[in-house]
């Protein structure tokens, strides 16, 4: 393989030869594509002890939505060169984990699909269902691995990148007190949004007043951000969501708070003003012109940064008592019973 033709696996492990000082890497499985094999890589940095927070960044769940990888790199960059100079950054790692999966599915990436090698779509390879109706065919399907949004043969174990990112929250997350994680993709629309669980019904989250609470301070630090946050069960529903799974997996674990988000960047914008991306796979999911791609690439950057500082400062913010239900009320409110504008 010629790693030119992978821009993205050549800037990931561009970052992992410079920050070799600085960052602790894995290959945490490793996925055959063809002749070719690709490694899915963990990178951690900042304090590993077990009580202290943690943030995941997810990105390249979906081969054909390459922008989700890329605004991850660029952070993970942005942390490596600030690591050089920013004393103030290194005072936050002291308090806070990063952890990092920027391309979970090499594979589909570098052949130009949103499923993996074998045809699956890693956001429905969960073995959660839907309690509710699902969209036909988007909602999740097992009918072929021809057409999109596969699940997998019914009673497989998960694909190899599933199970590894699994792996990885298990492991990194779950175990703390508090965890938020954040897994970057394109789709449809206007908006960037940030969808938090569930997909698999309509219902609200344990955690809602966290979110609600995170949500609040987020508006309050960046007051004019064009963030939509919404629950992912008001756009549609749909089977075997990998964050869901998680989450459920995360209620064994009373003591702990995990809180899966995701960044659904709306490609509605680019495509808008350039239609011809209409004409490309890749342009429908991604801005192909530079000054464009650029300006998502900044745009998100203090997004993922607030992450980081709000799980460092999560005692400061996380509601209790009667917040606690203030919150929940607000949110049911917003998200459940009005608009989420």
């Amino acid at each position: 393989m010629r790693t030119s033709d992978f821009p993205e696996l050549t800037e990931l492990q561009a970052i992992i030869s410079d920050g070799a000082a600085s960052l602790d890497v894995r290959v945490v499985c490793e996925v055959k594509a063809g002749e070719q094999t690709f490694p899915v890589y963990v990178i951690t940095l900042g304090n590993p002890a077990p009580a202290i927070p943690a943030v995941g960044f997810f990105g390249g769940f979906h081969g054909l939505e390459r922008i989700g990888s890329e605004v991850v790199l660029v952070y993970l960059r942005s942390l490596l060169v600030r690591l050089s100079w920013d004393s103030v950054l290194h005072k936050e790692l002291e308090s806070v984990r990063l952890v990092f999966m920027p391309l979970i599915n090499p594979a589909g990436m570098w052949q130009g699909t949103r499923a993996n090698f074998s045809g699956v779509d890693l956001m429905r390879n969960s073995p959660v269902e839907s309690v509710e109706g699902v969209p036909f065919m988007i909602g999740g399907q097992r009918l072929s691995a021809r057409l999109p949004w596969y699940r997998g043969v019914l009673g497989a174990p998960m694909e190899a990148e599933s199970l590894a990112v699994c792996k990885v929250v298990e492991e990194e997350l779950l175990v703390r007190r508090l965890s938020l994680a954040v897994d970057c993709h394109s789709g449809f629309g206007l908006h960037d949004r940030i969808w938090f669980p569930y997909a698999h019904t309509a219902l609200p989250i344990e955690h809602l007043p966290e979110i609600h609470a995170l949500k609040d301070i987020f508006d309050k630090t960046y007051t004019n951000h064009n963030y939509l946050f919404e629950p992912q069960s008001r756009q549609y529903r749909a089977h075997g969501d990998i964050w869901d799974y998680l989450y459920l997996r995360a209620q064994a674990r009373p003591d702990n708070i995990f809180i899966p988000l995701t960044l659904e960047m709306g490609s509605w914008l680019w495509v808008k003003k350039n239609p011809r991306q209409l004409l490309s796979r890749h342009g429908i999911f991604n801005p192909l012109i530079d000054h464009r791609l650029q300006r998502v690439l900044r745009r998100h950057l203090s997004w993922l940064d607030f992450l980081g500082r709000a799980a460092s400062g999560y005692e400061r913010w996380l509601p209790s008592g009667q917040n606690r239900n203030r919150h929940h009320e607000l949110a049911l409110a917003r998200w459940y019973r009005g608009d989420s504008r």
